[in-house]
């Protein structure tokens, strides 16, 4: 067992959990990508594509931040939807700091009114981060600012573009003097606590949704079957694509294998980016009707299976 740290180095070290919530869309995804520095969570035009808890991890100066992308904040309508929302305000409950993302270009929508009304039961600290702000008229973005600090007392503003890293800097600065003083949980280099199978399914995801987000719907996951590691340093990695319907399998094959090929070149690349490796990725589609009625699929997106 390993000695604990002295008492002057974990009084020296920070570290604490910072939950990020929003409406879907306001920028999540890309905002913990550009806090840590690296692709952790996935990033759709499609909505309500963060399904699970993502956890980034990222260390400025002496402080250890660990972010959780909590899937979007909606008003549910199915089961899935349900253990998503579920998911995220569970999340925020347990966290140190809460930073509350608002895509400032849309202002404040249904389901960020939601969002504001609820904070009030949240304890931790909170932060406002208003994004895409370049995209925004300054007249507008001060009466933005100012409205919703009158509404929730937000402990700091941040006005940043995640897209373009414009405001990280303030905002990790910030976080890293205000969560709690302790020892590091994680490694210095480590950026995520998902599995590398995980990770690798998500990556996947993205590129199924990017390529056919019109066609589509939601009722798609992937999983990760096998992950074998090969003498010569690479990586053999079998993934099942499931949908509901035939027609929905046709679709992400294309004609001739043609869609699947261009989804599996482009995770491809991704994944070997992500784990520094040269990978061979093989992609397989499968038929599975209700797969979201089940209750092993929510296991193992890491979602509670709710009730009807």
């Amino acid at each position: 067992m390993a000695e604990p740290a002295p008492a002057t180095e974990i009084a020296a070290t920070r570290c604490g959990f910072v939950a990020l919530i929003g409406a879907t869309n306001a920028g999540k995804s890309t905002l913990i990508n550009a806090l840590v520095g690296g692709k952790i969570s996935i990033v759709s035009p499609k909505v309500q594509t963060t399904r699970t808890l993502v956890r980034g991890i990222t260390c400025e100066g002496a402080a250890q931040l660990i972010f959780v992308d909590t899937p979007g904040i909606f008003a549910p309508r199915r089961r899935l939807d349900r253990a998503m929302v579920g998911t995220a305000w569970g999340s925020v409950g347990d966290a140190d700091i809460v930073a509350v993302l608002i895509d400032s270009r849309k202002g404040v929508g249904e389901d960020d009114d939601a969002i504001l009304n609820r904070l009030g039961q949240v304890r931790s600290p909170k932060v406002l981060v208003l994004n895409k702000v370049d995209l925004v008229d300054k007249p507008k973005l001060l009466a933005l600012t100012q409205s919703l600090n009158e509404r929730v007392p937000f402990a700091a503003t941040f006005m940043i573009s995640a897209l373009k890293g414009d405001g990280i800097a303030d905002l990790k600065g910030f976080l890293a003097a205000h969560v709690p003083p302790g020892p590091w949980l994680y490694p210095e280099d480590q950026m995520s606590v998902a599995p590398l199978r995980q990770l690798a399914a998500e990556i996947t995801r993205e590129k199924l949704y990017l390529r056919l987000h019109q066609e589509l719907p939601y009722q798609s996951t992937v999983e990760t079957d096998i992950w074998k590691e090969l003498r010569d340093g690479a990586v053999r990695i079998e993934q099942t694509i499931y949908v509901e319907r035939e027609s929905q399998r046709k679709i992400v094959l294309g004609k001739g294998g043609a869609t699947i090929k261009a989804i599996g070149a482009a995770a491809r690349a991704d994944i070997a980016a992500a784990i520094e490796q040269k990978v061979h990725l093989f992609l397989f589609v499968k038929v599975r009707e209700g797969w979201g009625d089940d209750p092993e699929r929510y296991r193992e997106m890491g979602l509670d299976f709710p009730p009807q």
